[in-house]
């Protein structure tokens, strides 16, 4: 069971990687004097180490130890996929609601799907439920990749003047399969259960790579962020980033909470699926939310402002969830 001392190191792993970034592309002198294209290349390389070369031993380490002997726990993909979809909808009845313009719907649809699972929702669940939980991690977001990019990206893409540009089912579906980040991700994930259902123990040494792996990945991811961090006109968008925090942190969680309850994941392994999901279903808005918005040209401030809003408001979400959970 975490303590509030954890709650506190988890909060603070958070900032000091945002800070990190933040500050080196800010005040030290030295990322200050770099070029945008060097800042580009050290994100890139922050990222690549994350997702290709920590991440993989993350999840299919861990779900080389999972107990999978109740079939209950292959309802978690589905969960995953619910939470990305209903985020999705309610930000576009949000959008509705505010009547605002095409290029500000797309991104309240982005940012009320998309969310931080990787770097924060990990790290959050290692530290309030222990490895063990972070095996579950995968199954939800099995359908993550292929929701993001073949519906989240081109709906945005349709909210701007690009919408005219067509692109195949076909083409399109092809372009997702062929994602690196989807190969890795789903390599480590079927290497796991591999290893999982054929019985073969697992080293305990896996047990510290993941202890030390986990923070590095959230460094890393976070200070990537951090270096991209700018601080526009978010005064003006707090009533619909209030919006999308309502979302992500009430409406979410509670229909992920009670579908999970439904499907008896709370008596599944002590309750602790239920709690792996309810603990996902709170995450804030994730980074790649703000990259539609900069590829296709819509409301970037906005996208901005949804995102440090939900992302500063895990300081309250956090010890909420350690106290419930």
């Amino acid at each position: 069971m975490a303590s509030i001392g954890d709650i506190i190191y988890s909060l603070g792993l958070i900032a000091t990687g945002l800070s990190a970034g933040y500050l080196y592309r800010n005040k030290i002198p030295h990322g200050m004097n770099q070029s945008e294209e060097a800042i580009r290349k050290l994100r890139r390389n922050l990222q690549i180490t994350a997702i290709f070369y920590l991440n993989p031993f993350v999840f299919g380490g861990a779900i080389w130890a999972l107990d999978m002997s109740d079939i209950r726990i292959f309802a978690l993909p589905f969960l995953g996929a619910f939470a990305v979809t209903f985020g999705g909808v309610l930000g576009y009845v949000a959008s509705g609601i505010f009547n605002l313009t095409r290029k500000q719907r797309g991104v309240m649809v982005t940012c009320g799907s998309f969310t931080n699972i990787g770097s924060i929702g990990s790290l959050i669940t290692y530290i309030i439920l222990g490895e063990t939980a972070v095996a579950i991690i995968p199954f939800y977001k099995l359908f993550e990749t292929f929701l993001y990019y073949g519906v989240g990206f081109p709906y945005a893409k349709s909210m701007s003047e690009m919408a005219s540009e067509k692109e195949s089912v076909f083409d399109r579906f092809k372009n997702i399969l062929s994602d690196r980040v989807l190969q890795v991700t789903l390599s480590s994930w079927v290497v796991g259960l591999g290893l999982n259902l054929l019985g073969v123990e697992r080293p305990t040494f896996f047990s510290l790579l993941i202890r030390v792996f986990i923070p590095l990945v959230s460094l890393s991811m976070l200070s990537s962020i951090g270096m991209a961090l700018r601080f526009g006109k978010m005064r003006e968008y707090m009533r619909e980033a209030s919006a999308i925090a309502l979302i992500k942190f009430v409406a979410i969680p509670t229909s992920v909470y009670l579908l999970a309850s439904g499907v008896g994941l709370g008596t599944v392994n002590g309750g602790l699926p239920l709690k792996v999901v309810t603990i996902l279903a709170s995450m804030p808005v994730a980074f790649t939310a703000m990259v539609p918005p900069t590829l296709y040209n819509l409301d970037v401030d906005l996208a901005n402002t949804a995102w440090m809003l939900t992302t500063s408001l895990l300081l309250v979400v956090v010890p909420l969830l350690w106290l419930i959970l």
